[in-house]
């Protein structure tokens, strides 16, 4: 018969996520998370201790023959917590794309058997979504605003005209890496039916491409950039920043990054550091489960409609055929 530990660990098995603060190490997320869970699986109550028979002699009774002993049922004290130890001891939570120490967002963890589901998401060519806080004028020797300053510029010549073009330009180049490293022919059928399902990336490990760039605020000499990428880690986008200063003739530093999105999670499936509890963490892995359902739904019934749809097309091309032999 399985403990209520037992049970509550088996309702904690998947992935969620979690919204990891600027300023905190990754590692120290994860293990503030793994105490905290340990801690709820431990303080449910234990099943009964089981019971043996024990032969005593009552006060004044005869040892010698059988009728003297009294049987009596006692707890198996050898199963007891106090000696046993905690139910559970050790709890993996791994942690799938990292957020390195200034970054803040999105991270997505797994617990039990969502640990293999880590190495999946790791495989999946999944986009991520960044915002970028931006300020030109400075250049510093990490591309932080933190940073030893190594140059100072003047920025009022920049206009957000300027800044599209740029960005454009960025983007283009961008998308060229991208249909060069998929390894496919782009006018094949199986590259059309691989963009229409998402699955269109890198084949294998690539250098960090950006598939999506835009300015969603500019207030000179602050600005904020949307981006959506692939292969990337934090330094490279703060790199970009300070690119971007460079080409409109100035200097850029990065003020902030922050991930938005990790594949199917988002800013509102992230939990906070309040509610890092095993009550918490069971109800966003059960919505994950929920969801991932419904996605894979709705994807075979997309590859239905499309192979439906090119099998029509396919006969109405052989009638048209025959018709006009």
């Amino acid at each position: 018969m399985a403990t209520p530990a037992v049970r509550l660990f088996r309702r904690l098995e998947g992935l969620f996520c979690v919204y990891k603060p600027p300023g905190v190490h990754w590692k120290l997320v994860r293990d503030t998370i793994e105490t905290k869970l340990l801690k709820g699986l431990d303080a449910l109550p234990s099943l009964p201790l089981p019971e043996q028979t024990r032969f005593l002699t009552p006060p004044g009774g005869d040892t010698q023959t059988p009728k003297g002993l009294l049987a009596v049922c006692v707890p198996v004290l050898s199963k007891h917590p106090l000696v046993t130890g905690p139910e559970f001891q050790h709890l993996r939570v791994g942690v799938g794309h990292r957020l390195d120490t200034f970054s803040s967002g999105v991270m997505v963890l797994g617990v039990g058997n969502g640990n293999r589901a880590l190495n999946d998401l790791y495989n999946m060519k999944v986009t991520r979504d960044y915002t970028l806080e931006g300020e030109f004028g400075t250049a510093t020797d990490d591309f932080s605003h933190v940073g030893r300053v190594v140059e100072r510029s003047t920025y009022d010549h920049i206009t957000q005209d300027k800044l599209e073009r740029v960005l454009a330009m960025l983007q283009g180049a961008n998308q060229k890496a991208l249909l060069t490293y998929a390894n496919v022919d782009m006018r094949s059928q199986e590259a059309y039916e691989m963009a229409v399902q998402g699955f269109l990336g890198p084949e294998g490990k690539s250098p960090p491409i950006l598939t999506g760039l835009r300015c969603i605020r500019f207030q000179p000499p602050n600005f904020t950039l949307e981006v959506q990428c692939l292969n990337e880690t934090q330094k490279y986008l703060r790199k970009v920043v300070h690119e971007i200063g460079l080409e409109l003739r100035s200097t850029a530093v990065c003020k902030g990054v922050r991930r938005t999105r990790d594949g199917a999670f988002t800013l509102q499936d992230a939990l906070n550091r309040h509610q890092w509890t095993p009550a918490d963490v069971t109800r966003a892995v059960r919505q994950y489960h929920a969801a991932r359902k419904n996605r894979l739904s709705s994807r075979s019934k997309t590859v239905m409609t499309n192979t439906r749809s090119n099998q029509e097309d396919h006969r109405t091309r052989e009638v048209h055929s025959s018709e006009g032999t």
